[in-house]
């Protein structure tokens, strides 16, 4: 049996609406689709701050030094940004990765030992804007929480209770400085098929000063 010409022009009509609302649907607030970051598939078990973490006042920092022991321990950064170990007098920490910081460490310490080992471990760290992940808008707790190593969206939101009970979680956006460009960039995020339908590759890696923002849905 054929269709006829009527029939044939509604389901036309009808595909052509489908695809006008998916289309409308991708577009972002300004008109353009939101870019996209790369989802974050797999949680690696680092959990302290990351390599690229900037240490700062009162952070609590472990420091090894190999086959010395006696010539490391714990300290705080002083809020002048320095600390003092054995052998070493007020030398500056903050501002500086803990990569940076052994390094220094075993520069001043090869004045005493040969070829020293030197680790340093961010234990408790009282992290500026800079170092934190802020999360704003429809959740349950608006927070700013320390940017951990390997921290997720996902990572986020638990931190902070989820998305709250009116919030567009598919229109939620992550706003992220790029210091290459001295520029600010927005992405697009989903955080109801994430969280509502544990869509895995909604899931994307956060860095050290992300604002991730909630809005809530308008009906």
């Amino acid at each position: 049996m054929t269709s006829s010409p009527s029939l044939r022009a509604a389901k036309a009509a009808l595909v052509s609406g489908i695809a006008a609302t998916a289309l409308t649907g991708c577009v972002g607030s300004g008109g353009a689709p939101a870019p996209r970051l790369p989802s974050a598939t797999f949680v690696q078990n680092q959990e302290g701050p990351g390599e690229e973490y900037i240490i700062g006042p009162l952070d609590e920092l472990q420091i090894f030094v190999w086959r010395n022991p006696e010539l490391g321990g714990k300290v705080q950064v002083r809020p002048d940004g320095r600390i003092t170990t054995p052998l070493i007098t007020d030398m500056p920490a903050v501002g500086k990765t803990p990569t940076m910081l052994q390094q220094d460490i075993k520069l001043q310490l090869s004045q005493y030992i040969t070829d020293p080992i030197v680790s340093v471990i961010v234990t408790s760290f009282n992290s500026t804007f800079s170092q934190q992940v802020r999360i704003v808008g429809a959740t349950e707790k608006p927070a700013s929480i320390p940017f951990r190593a390997n921290m997720t969206v996902l990572d986020a939101m638990i931190a902070v209770g989820g998305l709250g009970e009116y919030a567009a979680g598919n229109k939620a956006r992550l706003v992220r400085f790029d210091k290459g460009t001295g520029k600010q960039q927005e992405f697009g995020l989903r955080l109801n098929d994430l969280i509502k339908r544990g869509d895995i590759k909604a899931n994307v890696r956060l860095q050290p000063g992300d604002v991730i923002i909630i809005p809530e849905s308008m009906f």
